[in-house]
C-alpha cells in the first residue's frame, strides 16, 4: 500500500534566498517576497508518473494540503486516514507518520526536505549515533528485504531547500517511477539511507556542518535515488582556489554573474575581493558586488536588465548542479539568462568522486532540464577545463 505525506511549507524559503524553511517567521518572510511552497506541486509531479503506470492505485494520505489535495490533482484516489487540519509543525508530521504506518502503508512517499526526513525518522524510531550508522546500513533485518516481508520503506520526493540526506529520489518523476515499480512488483529491495540535517542558523553564518540523525529504509534504484552530500576534504583547498581562479579569469565585462552557494563560490567571491553570502546567491558585475543574498524575484530583475550567467558548483557526492540549495536560480531565472546560462566550477576531485555518474539538474521544469542535459565544460583550475556529462534526473523520461 502506497502512502503520501506532504509538508506544505517545505521549500518555501529556497526561492527567497533563505537557508531553509524552518520557523513561522522565516515562512512568513518568504511568502512576503513572493516565494511559494512547492511541496504540493512536486508531490503531484511524482504521483502523475505513478498514475500513468498504475491508474487504479489508492493512496493512503492525510487530509488537505498534507496529501489529499496532491493525490486528487494527480488523478489518483486518496484514502484519508487523518482529516485536514492546520499542519505546520514537526509534531503534525510525526503524528501523521504514525497514523499511516498503523493503517498498513508499505511505501511512504514524503514531499519535503531534510527536516521532514528527520521528523519521519523520529516517528519511526529513536535517533542513532554516527557510530551506529554502518551497522544499521548492513543490518540483514532490513537490507535487501521487501514490503512483503514486513519492512516499511520511505522515499523522499525532493521539495526542501537543502536535501543533504540520502533518503530522496533524484527528482519527483524518479520517486513516482520507483513507486510504480513498487506497486507492480509488490515491493522492492530496501536499504538503510542516512538522514542528515543542519541547523539553519549555522548555515546562514556559513557553518555548513550537516549531522547524522538517523537512517531510513528506502527502495534503492541506481540513478533514481540520490547519495548523501559529501564534505570537501581539507586537503582540497588548493584545488578549490585554482578552480575559483579559473572562474574569475573567465568573467567578462558588463555581465552580471549570479554566484550560487557553496564553499567554491565563497572562494570565487573572496578572489573578487567581496564577502559572499554564506548560503545565498550574490550578484557581481565587473568585479564588484551588485546585490547580496538575492531572491528569485531579484534575480529575475537582474537578468531582464542585461547579460547574465549563473555560476554554480557541484554538490559533493551527489552531483547536483541545480535544485539543491540554490532554488533562487529557478527555471524562470535560467530561461531569462538565455541559451548559455551556466558557468560550472569544481575541483577535479569532485568529478572523479562521482565515478562517471553524470551531473544532475532538477529545476522542476522537465523541458529546461532536458535542454541543459548533454555535456558541459567544468572549470577545474586556473587554466584547465573538463568536459563532463549532465543529465536530467532519471525517471523524468520514464
Amino acid at each position: 500500500m502506497i502512502g503520501l505525506l506532504v509538508n506544505p511549507i517545505a521549500g518555501v524559503g529556497g526561492p527567497a534566498g533563505f537557508a531553509g524553511s524552518d520557523g513561522v517567521g522565516v515562512q512568513q518572510a518568504a511568502l512576503a517576497v513572493g516565494s511559494l511552497p512547492r511541496a504540493g506541486s512536486r508531490a503531484v509531479a511524482a504521483l502523475r508518473v505513478l498514475a500513468a503506470a498504475a491508474p487504479d492505485t489508492r493512496v493512503l494520505t492525510i487530509g488537505g494540503a498534507m496529501g489529499e489535495d496532491a493525490v486528487r490533482e494527480a488523478g489518483l484516489t486518496p484514502v484519508v486516514i487523518v482529516p485536514a487540519g492546520s499542519p505546520s509543525t514537526a509534531a503534525d508530521t510525526v503524528s501523521a507518520v504514525g497514523a499511516l504506518r498503523d493503517a498498513g502503508v508499505t511505501l511512504l512517499l514524503f514531499a519535503g526536505g531534510d527536516g521532514t526526513a528527520r521528523d519521519i525518522a523520529t516517528a519511526l524510531g529513536p535517533p542513532i549515533s554516527s557510530r551506529e550508522a554502518p551497522a544499521r546500513r548492513s543490518n540483514p533485518a532490513t537490507r535487501g528485504l521487501s514490503a512483503a516481508e514486513g519492512v516499511l520503506a520511505v522515499l523522499g520526493i525532493p521539495a526542501g531547500v537543502k536535501m543533504y540526506s540520502a533518503a530522496f529520489a533524484v527528482s519527483p518523476a524518479a520517486a513516482g517511477a520507483i513507486a510504480a515499480e513498487w506497486v507492480a512488483s509488490g515491493g522492492l529491495p530496501v536499504s538503510e539511507a542516512d538522514v542528515l540535517d543542519a541547523d539553519e542558523e549555522e548555515l546562514r553564518r556559513g557553518e555548513t556542518r550537516p549531522r547524522l540523525f538517523a537512517t531510513l529504509p528506502i527502495p534503492v534504484r541506481p540513478g533514481r535515488t540520490q547519495a548523501r552530500k559529501a564534505a570537501s576534504p581539507a586537503d582540497e583547498h588548493a584545488a578549490v582556489r585554482a578552480a575559483a581562479a579559473g572562474a574569475v579569469s573567465r568573467m567578462r565585462p558588463g555581465v552580471s554573474y549570479l554566484l550560487g552557494p557553496g564553499s567554491t563560490m565563497r572562494e570565487v567571491a573572496r578572489q573578487l575581493g567581496i564577502v559572499g553570502t554564506p548560503v545565498g546567491v550574490d550578484v557581481v558585475r565587473d568585479g564588484a558586488l551588485v546585490l547580496a543574498g538575492a531572491s528569485e524575484r531579484d534575480l529575475l530583475e537582474i537578468v531582464a536588465a542585461g547579460p547574465a550567467q549563473a555560476v554554480v558548483t557541484v554538490i559533493g557526492g551527489q552531483g547536483f548542479l541545480l535544485g539543491r540549495g540554490n532554488q533562487q536560480l529557478s527555471a524562470a531565472v535560467l530561461r531569462g539568462i538565455g541559451p548559455d546560462p551556466l558557468l560550472v566550477v569544481a575541483a577535479e576531485q569532485k568529478l572523479i568522486d562521482l565515478h562517471g555518474a553524470p551531473l544532475i539538474v532538477d529545476t522542476g521544469d522537465a523541458t529546461l532540464d532536458a535542454s541543459l542535459a548533454g555535456f558541459v565544460p567544468v572549470v577545474t583550475g586556473a587554466a584547465s577545463t573538463s568536459i563532463y556529462p549532465v543529465s536530467a534526473p532519471e525517471g523524468a523520461r520514464t
